[in-house]
């Protein structure tokens, strides 16, 4: 640190890449970490309700344990001390975990989901529960227990969700890296509405629970962060294999950074702005389109091409469906007037399938599952609009309308990530580009199954030519783009 501590005032403008960094070389400490997040924290988050539960004294003694006995034998992933957010769907021990939910208002659970032990391990420190959606269900961030969180490039705006509090904690610098999960789009979707990177990761990639589903194949973690080598950095610290998560397997001999690192021009990309199954705005598809042609720049061919996804609608809201009965079928016997109408309504949809229904989605997502392998043996990569729309107002619940076309359910208008969900392909929403009025606008990279490696460098390569990240991080503005002190 300087003598006048002007590094520590500056410190939540760096990366995670360059913390780290600073870590290593013991230019900075794990406690003047913390002390720079919170005092970040605390001069934006009366703004944003991104970060609505903190746990600054756990943190500043998991700091002092990494201070006092360093980094643990072993030659893995290794964060330094460095301070990130939990999504409030996973518990951590000792720190009010609500998933948003009247139900677990003051819920305190006593061990922790065993990502975050994993995270602790390696150098990560816990400072904050980001905001969800009750259950994570629906993509616009708010519940009865912790509110609304604001989007900081116009606090009259939707965050999207269901990770909206990680990413809007992100675009704002509270933390340099936030967790989130994916079932429909929950790490993507906010990306897109706060000009970050959300990768959702390959089944099995990153270990959670233990969960009363662990065959579950809809729902992953994942990484979140402000450009694709903090992305990368992350995601190496999450991924690995775990007994209580049978789908794990071990993480790769070469780490997700050294290959954004080593980024190379992908040789042939499919594009697509509607994936064939939903309106898009046309501001977002031209700004989404002139990003995919970035690629052109750099040498690669862009050419409109997309799997087969046609019966991609029907097949997520039938699996969707099913989950939540597994999944919400108790509360809403227990706590029916406890339960926001949205997850009522997915229940009871659930309920009322019959077995040839989930069969036909089972079959239906083989299929495309088969041609998403094909599409990806004349391909590098897919490219698409991650969201249909821009950042929308605050407290609209959901999309029912774009260019005429109406949606019946609040599920309908996330198709262009819920889709991808099917494929279980990784993939990730970086940002594509800015509308007139000054909003973020995410493009979502989708790679072959397992080529995690792949969509981090072509992040990486679009943030270069973009110059977009440098953006971030961004002080809370008002509608009239004023900043809020």
């Amino acid at each position: 640190m300087t003598e006048d501590g002007s590094l520590a005032s500056e410190l939540y403008q760096l990366t995670a890449a360059q913390v780290v960094a600073l870590l290593g070389r013991g230019e900075v400490s794990p406690l003047e970490l913390v002390d720079a997040a919170v005092a970040r924290i605390e001069a934006t988050d009366r703004h944003l309700n991104a970060l609505p539960t903190l746990c600054v004294d756990r943190a500043r003694d998991h700091a002092r344990r990494i201070m006092k006995h360093g980094r643990p034998d072993g030659d893995g992933p290794w964060l330094g001390g460095l301070p990130l957010a939990i999504k409030d769907l996973n518990e951590v021990s000792g720190v009010r975990t609500t998933f948003g939910s009247p139900i677990f208002a003051h819920h305190v659970p006593e061990r922790s989901d065993i990502l975050v032990e994993a995270l602790e391990a390696r150098g990560g420190i816990v400072l904050a529960k980001s905001n969800t959606p009750e259950f994570g269900a629906g993509a616009s961030t708010f519940n009865e227990v912790l509110g609304k969180t604001r989007n900081p490039w116009n606090t009259d705006k939707s965050v999207a969700g269901s990770s909206g509090g990680a990413a809007a904690a992100l675009a704002a610098g509270q933390v340099w890296l936030a967790h989130g999960s994916d079932l429909g789009g929950s790490l993507r979707i906010p990306a897109s509405f706060n000009g970050v990177i959300g990768l959702r990761p390959s089944l099995g990639r990153v270990a959670s629970g233990p969960s009363s589903m662990p065959f579950d194949t809809l729902s992953v973690d994942g990484p979140m962060a402000r450009t694709a080598r903090d992305t990368a950095l992350f995601l190496d610290a999450l991924c690995g294999e775990h007994a209580c998560d049978p789908l794990t397997f071990p993480a790769p001999a070469r780490s997700f950074l050294e290959a954004v690192e080593a980024a190379e021009v992908p040789r042939r990309i499919g594009f697509s702005e509607d994936l064939g199954i939903v309106p898009v705005d046309p501001e977002v598809a031209a700004i989404c389109e002139r990003a995919a042609r970035r690629f052109e720049d750099l040498g690669a061919i862009v050419e409109p091409a997309c799997p087969d996804f046609s019966q991609a609608m029907e097949c997520f809201q039938t699996l969707r469906a099913a989950k939540f009965v597994a999944g919400h079928g108790e509360h809403l016997r227990e706590h029916r007037t406890l339960l926001k109408q949205d997850i009522i309504w997915n229940t009871e949809k659930g309920l009322a399938q019959s077995a040839e229904d989930v069969a036909a989605a089972e079959l239906a997502r083989g299929a495309l599952y088969q041609d998403t392998v094909r599409f990806f043996e004349n391909y590098d990569l897919l490219l698409c609009p991650t969201v249909i729309v821009p950042p929308f107002d605050l407290d609209i619940r959901y999309v029912d309308e774009v260019q005429g076309h109406k949606f019946d359910n609040y599920v309908h208008w996330l198709a262009l990530t819920f889709a991808v969900t099917l494929t279980a392909c990784p993939a990730l929403s970086a940002p594509a580009g800015m509308t007139e009025d000054g909003l973020p606008v995410g493009l979502q990279i989708i790679g072959p199954p397992r080529g995690e490696a792949r969509i981090l460098a072509a992040a990486e390569l679009l943030e270069r030519s973009s110059g977009l990240a440098a953006k971030l991080p961004i002080d809370p503005l008002d509608a009239s783009g004023r900043a809020l002190g």
